[in-house]
This record gives structure tokens, sequence and C-alpha cells, in this order.
């Protein structure tokens, strides 16, 4: 049964470092929770979020020297979820807003009216700037999904120690294309969690 109060997924998320290992989350339902953190907004609309999904023995066995100071999370988790960022992302741009045509929520002349003014700034933008957007897109959906697992019983932990440098060739992506962003831990506490302390609000908040 999932969990629907608001406030208990927000405020009672934590990081979990170590899983109860016998836990397993079946495919079906780690597509489900990846459906629903694709309904994150990303700019116009281009979802560039890739989700590598590291369950077995082996996959786990090759992430772990990538992941040298988080590999208790590999090692009990019951997935390792890799999210990339896609670099040409763009090449979707044509599938989905046509099916947003197909699907009513658009005229065809918007559509075209968005690919004439949205497609050349994406293809023609430099490097950093692209590698902006998908981490920034990449990590809502990142944030989102960590706050569905724990609705559907499950507890994360958001990982960014990693050798970005070779985690997407070492699961068979191109490093060109597909930026690395973060990897979320997912499983079963095996501990309860301490509790945490944030920056008071009026330290960090600036009305002008």
């Amino acid at each position: 049964m999932k969990n629907n109060d608001f406030k208990d997924i927000v405020f009672n998320r934590h990081s979990i470092k170590s899983f109860h290992k016998d836990v397993k989350i079946s495919h079906d339902e780690i597509l489900e929770m990846i459906e629903e953190a694709t309904k994150a907004p990303s700019s116009v609309n281009m979802q560039p979020w890739r989700f590598v999904v590291v369950e077995s023995e082996e996959g786990k066995e090759k992430l772990r020297p990538l992941i040298r100071f988080n590999t208790n999370q590999n090692d009990t988790s019951s997935a390792m979820i890799i999210i990339f960022g896609d670099m040409k992302c763009y090449k979707n741009a044509d599938k989905i807003y046509s099916k947003a045509v197909e699907n009513g929520f658009m005229p065809e002349t918007v559509k075209k009216e968005l690919m004439d003014l949205f497609m050349p700034a994406y293809k023609n933008a430099p490097k950093e700037k692209m590698n902006d957007i998908v981490k920034i897109d990449s990590s809502l959906s990142a944030m989102q999904l960590m706050l569905i697992a724990r609705s559907h019983g499950y507890d994360t932990n958001p990982i960014g120690g990693f050798e970005e440098d070779q985690i997407a060739e070492a699961f068979g992506l191109d490093p060109k294309r597909y930026v690395p962003v973060i990897i979320i831990a997912i499983g079963k506490a095996d501990y309860t969690p301490f509790e945490s302390v944030r920056l008071d609000v009026e330290d960090i908040t600036f009305f002008k």
C-alpha cells in the first residue's frame, strides 16, 4: 500500500547508507517509480534524464570500483539507479511534440513554432550550457524519484561521489553524449536514521 501522506514523505525522508540485502524490487515497480519520476519538469519538455538500473551482482561489481566512498550502499541496496543527462536530448523533440499533438495537448501549429524556436538553440548551444541544462533537469527527476520511492515504502541515498569520467562507458553509453548526474541507491533501511539539521530560513532567504 502506497504512502500518500505528503508531510511524512517529504519531512521524514533521510539519506540511508545501509539497506536490507534481502529486499528486492521488481522491474515493474522500478519502472513504475521511474515513470512517476519523469513527471518532473524539464526545459521545453526535452526530458533529458536517462536511467541505468544496476541491480545484478555483475552490474554492482562493475560499479563498485567507480564509487569508492559509497560501496556499502552499492553492496546492500536493492538497486543503484544511475541518472545521466542526454546532451542530445533534442533528438527526441519531434517524438515528444508529435505525441502532444496526438493527445490533443497542442495544435500542430504550436508544435512547429516550438520546434522552430527551440531546436536551433539546443542544437547550437555551447557544451557548457547544455551540460547545465541536462544536469538541472535530471536533478529535478532525481529528487522526485527519491520522494516517490518513499511513497512506495523504500529508502534512498543520493550519491554524487563517483568516477564521472568512467561511469558512462562502463555501462555501454557514449561518454560524450551522456553526462552522469547522480546515483540513487534504493532499498529498505536496515537502521533508524539520525535526524539532521538545516540552516535557519532567515539566514538563507533574501527579500528584495
